[in-house]
């Protein structure tokens, strides 16, 4: 999902059209997927350049890591419990 707006957002932007907000790039990035922040602004050298969302996108990797480590454990948990 947040590959999908950075690619969109590029697309807007070298057509001239109107644009994806920072605030919800910011916060996609954050919340949902830093990973998909990440790959997507690479491979379309966007926002590449703004120290701000480099730093929000590894936060968003680091918040996706400690949500997927928090669920194996748990999932780890039930099944030593059986």
């Amino acid at each position: 999902m947040v590959f999908g707006l950075y690619a969109e957002d590029k697309r807007r932007a070298t057509r001239g059209l109107w644009r994806i907000s920072e605030k919800t790039l910011l916060l996609s990035a954050f919340g949902l997927g830093g990973i998909g922040a990440i790959i997507s602004a690479h491979i379309f050298h966007h926002k590449t350049r703004k120290w701000y969302f480099q730093v929000v996108w590894w936060l968003g990797v680091i918040l996706d890591v400690s949500v997927i480590v928090f669920i194996l454990k748990k999932v780890n948990d039930v099944a030593l419990v059986r």
